[in-house]
């Protein structure tokens, strides 16, 4: 049997402000089986992967497809906070790229002031 390997994935950024839901994803294995609706959560310790569930009667959650070991979940959670931090940094180039294309040849004050906040940097 060949080992399991994620072969895709595809993930969908989530926003509420506030919101522990950062996106879902899509994972593909042997490219021959998909996992939908894993989450992306941002937790106390930082972002994890929830496998997907489904809410029971009594009110609690029963994943319904899981790995059977640490090493499967840190390779899939792995794979799949890569694939969320590329989505992230594609949206904010996308971002990035229409205000450049927007802003005048010669920018105001305000233009600066919406790059700088975009890359993360004050001016002086």
């Amino acid at each position: 049997m060949a080992e399991l390997e994620v072969t895709e994935v595809k993930v969908r950024p989530f926003s509420k402000e506030d919101e522990k839901l950062k996106a879902f994803a899509t994972i593909t294995l042997n490219d021959c089986f998909i996992v939908s609706d894993l989450k992306i959560i941002k937790g106390k310790k930082g972002l994890f992967v929830a496998m997907p569930s489904r809410k029971m009667s009594d009110g609690t959650f029963r994943d319904i497809a899981h790995p059977l070991n640490n090493d499967t979940r840190g390779m899939i959670e792995r794979k799949v906070l890569a694939a969320y931090e590329e989505a992230l940094t594609r949206s904010i180039n996308e971002i990035k790229s229409d205000i450049d294309t927007k802003i005048p040849d010669e920018p105001s004050e305000s233009s600066y002031e919406i790059k700088d906040e975009l890359s993360g940097q004050e001016r002086l």
